[in-house]
């Protein structure tokens, strides 16, 4: 069993630095998009001004970026799997003149600090990725001092999700593609409140809180969406690869005429997204 983790955390390194240049060119975008998700995270944390913190899964910096600006007498670490992401999360930190933010490349499920080393811990899309969701738990409950908080954003159920199965439905329509392994890394698999809780409260979170936001984000037109999506959307590149031509393009006109039956005319597109802010808090 750890020979298949070890093999998935391998191959999602590999995709995550292969994928950067395109989360580079749409971060202000995506930021924009995540941004209410990352606002209640820091909501759930409580922080204080010289907390230090460790935002798991950064990625291209956020929300622990955001963090830094709460917590001036205080620091923030952020942790990714990917160091090709975390020199984005650097440049945007030097960009800003964020001098409290710091990197560091390591595994979730094997974090390199001594136990009660932050005030919160913090994680925004990037938790339904864990090889391990028990293990990685675990290992974020260690880090936390007694009284710590833990908040985590994540995406709600697939049907309340438009922004993707808007794509993703057209793929499986039109390919045959092997069904997903039960349990295995991927984007709805955090979207069962009752697992999320029971795995929180196994590692040892107490006072473990659900809340869903549904909301919309926006995208300037359909072709920028079907661009982002090829540009930063692993599941869809991959799939895609798997088409020829023709269908490639039958996919990409479904997913258009997917959007033009809900938003008729020209302009803007709204992408519908749920998603579940789950957070607990370290106790004696």
């Amino acid at each position: 069993m750890e020979n298949q983790l070890e093999q998935i955390r391998d191959q999602q390194k590999e995709t995550w630095n292969k994928f950067a240049p395109g989360w580079g060119k749409w971060d202000t975008w995506v930021m924009n998009f995540l941004k209410k998700s990352g606002d209640e995270i820091i909501h759930q944390l409580q922080l204080k001004n010289n907390d230090v913190v460790l935002d798991v899964a950064t990625g291209t910096g956020e929300p622990g970026l955001s963090i830094a600006g709460i917590v001036k007498n205080g620091k923030v670490i952020g942790q990714d799997l990917s160091d090709k992401m975390l020199a984005l999360a650097r440049a945007h930190a030097e960009s800003r003149g964020i001098k409290n933010y710091e990197t560091r490349n390591c595994d979730i499920s094997e974090l390199p600090f001594p136990d009660n080393s932050f005030d919160a811990v913090s994680c925004r899309m990037g938790y339904m990725f864990f090889p391990d969701m028990l293990k990685a738990t675990q290992e974020i409950y260690r880090v936390p001092n007694t009284g710590g908080r833990f908040a985590t954003a994540v995406w709600g159920p697939a049907e309340k999700n438009f922004w993707i199965i808007s794509i993703m439905g057209p793929i499986s329509k039109n390919l045959e593609l092997p069904p997903p392994v039960p349990g295995a890394p991927g984007m709805f698999r955090c979207a069962n409140p009752d697992q999320m809780k029971n795995i929180f409260e196994t590692a040892g979170f107490k006072n473990v809180m659900t809340k869903e936001k549904i909301d919309q984000g926006e995208a300037e037109s359909f072709e920028s969406y079907w661009e982002y999506m090829n540009d930063v959307a692993a599941p869809v590149v991959s799939a895609l690869s798997k088409a020829d031509e023709k269908t490639r393009a039958k996919i990409k006109q479904d997913a258009y005429e997917g959007f033009k039956k809900r938003q008729p005319g020209s302009g803007p597109i709204s992408l519908d997204y749920s998603v579940f802010i789950f957070s607990g808090s370290k106790q004696a």
